[in-house]
C-alpha cells in the first residue's frame, strides 16, 4: 500500500495474513542469534520512507496505528519516542550519505530509510535501515545542547538496543539500527 502524499510503501500483517509486503531487504525478526531462537515474532509491519524529515511523522504516526491494530497501545508512546529518534538518525546518516565523494556508487542520491515494526505481543522490537554503514555512536552533549542525546533516550527508554550491518546475497550494505521495547 502506497501512503498518499508521503512516498512510503507499507504493510502490516500476522504471520497467517496474506497481506506480506515483498521487501527489498529483510532483517532478521531479530537482532543477534541468541534472541531469534528464544521467540517467533508473528506480528510485522514495513514501511519505506524517503530520506526527509517530514518521514519522521509519518514513521511515528504509522508506528501508532499499528500498534493500536495490534492491541498494543500500552507500547504506544514509548515506541513513538523511540521511532522518532532512530528515524530521525537515519535520515541525517542517509543525507550525509548522500553527499558522499563520486565513486563511492551513492553520490548525489538519497537512499530510502526502511522501517519495520514487529511483536510476539509482548516485545515490540523497531528496526530501521539505512544506507551509511557508521555505526551509531552516543554522544555527551552539553547541557545547553540542542542535539545530541537521540540514543541517550534510546538506551534510556528501550530493554535494549543496537545496530548490525545486513549480510548475505543481494543486501545493499548500511546498517539497521534496532531497539526492543518490553510490556510496560
Amino acid at each position: 500500500m502506497t501512503v498518499p502524499g508521503t512516498d512510503t510503501v507499507c504493510g502490516s500483517s500476522a504471520a497467517h495474513s496474506s497481506r506480506v509486503a515483498t521487501l527489498s531487504i529483510e532483517p532478521a525478526l531479530l537482532p543477534g542469534q541468541e534472541l531469534a531462537g528464544m521467540q517467533e515474532w508473528p506480528l510485522r509491519s514495513y514501511l519505506e520512507l524517503r530520506a526527509l524529515p517530514a518521514s519522521v511523522r509519518s514513521a511515528r504516526l504509522h508506528a501508532r496505528t499499528i500498534l493500536a491494530e495490534w492491541h498494543l497501545g500500552a507500547f504506544a508512546d514509548t515506541v513513538e519516542l523511540l521511532v522518532s529518534e532512530i528515524i530521525t538518525n537515519a535520515v541525517r546518516a542517509s543525507a550525509c550519505s548522500a553527499r558522499q565523494p563520486r565513486g563511492t556508487g551513492t553520490a548525489g542520491r538519497a537512499l530510502p530509510v526502511r522501517f519495520w515494526l514487529t511483536s510476539d505481543r509482548h516485545n515490540v522490537l523497531i528496526q530501521v535501515w539505512d544506507g551509511d554503514h557508521r555505526q551509531p555512536l552516543p554522544q555527551n552533549p552539553g547541557p545547553d545542547a540542542e542535539c545530541g542525546r537521540g540514543l541517550l533516550l534510546v538506551q534510556t527508554l528501550s530493554a535494549q538496543w543496537g545496530y548490525y550491518a545486513p549480510d548475505g546475497p543481494g543486501t545493499p550494505g548500511g546498517k539497521i539500527v534496532w531497539a526492543r521495547c518490553e510490556v510496560p
